[in-house]
Formats: C-alpha cells, structure tokens, sequence
C-alpha cells in the first residue's frame, strides 16, 4: 500500500487535524502528531476534488484522514455508535487510507456553514438534513457534487465523511505502517 503524506503546500488544502487536539467528540487528543495520509488512489480523487473546488473559488480543509487501526479502536471504546463510527473489527474505510473528513472554505479560507460542526453525532449531520438552514443545506450539496464529480461515495450520516467507492477491498493499516507514528 501506498501512503502519500497530504501536505498543505503539494495538494492545496488546509489541515486542522481534529484527533490530534481536544476539539473532538472525545474531548482530548487521540493522535501524538498531527498528520494527514491517503492511499495513493484516495490522494488522486482529492486532488481532482481540490481543483473543482478551486474552479468555483472554494478551497478545502481536512479534519482526518488515513486513521490507524488503534485509533478507531480508542474512538470505539469512547463511542461505540455504529451510525458514526465503524466497529474496529469490521475496520473503518479511514484505515484503509481511503476516507476524508472535510469541509469547504470561502475565497478567505473560512469554513462555509454546514449547518453541524464536524463529528456533531446527531440527526442533523446526515446528508438532506432540512433541520439545517438553507445556506448550509446549499454547501452541503455544493460539497457532495464535488466530492461525487471527483470519484468519492458519500456516507449519509455524516455531511463530512467520504470515501472512495470500493473502500472495503483496501486493506486496513496501522500506525506502525506510516513512515512515523501518528499514535
């Protein structure tokens, strides 16, 4: 497998790695070192992703990425919810390199309203939520038809989460297959 470092300044994108801070649904850091992987067929969907955002005056910004196996277990045993998160023994398509939490920025590189804040793990955060306002409901949409145009599936649940379409045929990595330890 092939994992390539998503670097801000090689794939233009902000990072703002969510499980490497507190601001996360655990409440405290799950990774040691903030980093961003994808496999290398995941990383050629977020850069056809990136440029059709950038044709609309868009940029985006990465939450997670490529999870280790030990970290969705430590997500797992905080919140062993099956509609937000994957059950380890199944695997997550994020350990397989091939998922991205993300969201949109404006011309300025603020985050547009999604209506939830990322890993908001209610009702509201599914895609076609009407329990968000209008402009959030149109960026939500705005984010699926880029993600869709560039080769990722979409997971309901969760207006942030996409993968690639045959995620389940990747194999599931851990910390111990990056080049340094993200745990």
């Amino acid at each position: 497998m092939s994992l390539v470092e998503i670097a801000p300044e090689d794939f233009d994108v902000a990072l703002d790695i969510a499980y490497a801070t507190a601001r996360n649904f655990t409440g405290r850091p799950v990774y040691a070192r903030p980093a961003c992987y994808l496999h290398s067929d995941a990383a050629l969907a977020l850069r056809r992703a990136v440029r059709l955002a950038r044709g609309i005056g868009l940029g985006i910004c990465i939450f997670d990425a490529f999870r280790p196996t030990e970290a969705q277990q430590v997500l797992w045993e905080h919140t062993p919810d099956p509609e937000f998160l994957a059950d380890p023994r199944n695997g997550s398509p994020h350990s397989r390199g091939v998922a991205v939490d993300l969201t949109l920025l404006d011309g300025d590189g603020a985050p547009l309203d999604m209506g939830t804040a990322f890993d908001a793990f209610t009702p509201l955060s599914h895609h076609g939520s009407t329990g968000v306002g209008a402009e959030a409901q149109r960026n939500r949409l705005v984010l699926l038809g880029l993600m869709t145009a560039a080769g990722w599936d979409f997971y309901r649940s969760e207006w942030w989460h996409y993968q690639l379409f045959d995620a389940r045929s990747y194999p599931l990595r851990g910390d111990g297959d990056l080049p340094e330890p993200m745990m």
